[in-house]
């Protein structure tokens, strides 16, 4: 992600670390979506516009449907990820009643190995563009597409305690 300014490096980290933390937090499974989601998905695809706009603005019309099909298939890849993170959440109900979650060891290692995969799937995508901003634009995105698609199935393991 070599397009990444430090600054933009380290709000990222500072997110990615804040996710990963909240993984493993004793706490209640939430009936709706998670502010933090529609957030990062909002500034995702402004990103994303950002990114496009940049590999149009520096090359011909044509390396864009690649490097559309290649961010597509990172945020497929997103998909995937929260998919399987999803099953490595513990999920119980209190005597009370409450549905409580705590993601494991393996989760955190999903998101380490999820982000890592992102960092290469982003600078095929930049080699790909010819330039150094799309493959980092799409971090955000990522995260929300990874995040969303785990919470909603972790919800839907809930409803069936």
């Amino acid at each position: 992600m070599q397009s990444m300014n430090g600054g933009g490096l380290v709000i990222a980290l500072v997110i990615v670390g804040f996710v990963v933390r909240q993984q493993l937090r004793i706490r209640p499974v939430r009936r709706n979506v998670s502010l933090i989601v529609p957030v990062l998905g909002v500034l995702g695809a402004a990103l994303i516009a950002l990114g496009i706009a940049s590999v149009v603005k520096e090359h011909s019309l044509t390396a864009l449907p690649v490097v559309l099909l290649e961010v597509l298939a990172s945020l497929a890849v997103a998909g995937l990820f929260g998919a399987v993170r999803a099953r490595t959440v513990r999920i119980w109900r209190e005597p009370r009643g409450e549905v409580l979650r705590q993601g494991a060891v393996a989760t955190t290692g999903l998101w380490v190995a999820s982000v890592a995969v992102h960092a290469g799937l982003a600078l095929w995508t930049d080699h790909a563009a010819g330039t150094g901003s799309l493959g980092a634009a799409s971090l955000y995105a990522y995260l929300a597409i990874g995040l969303g698609t785990q919470n909603l199935l972790v919800r839907r393991r809930a409803v069936a305690l």
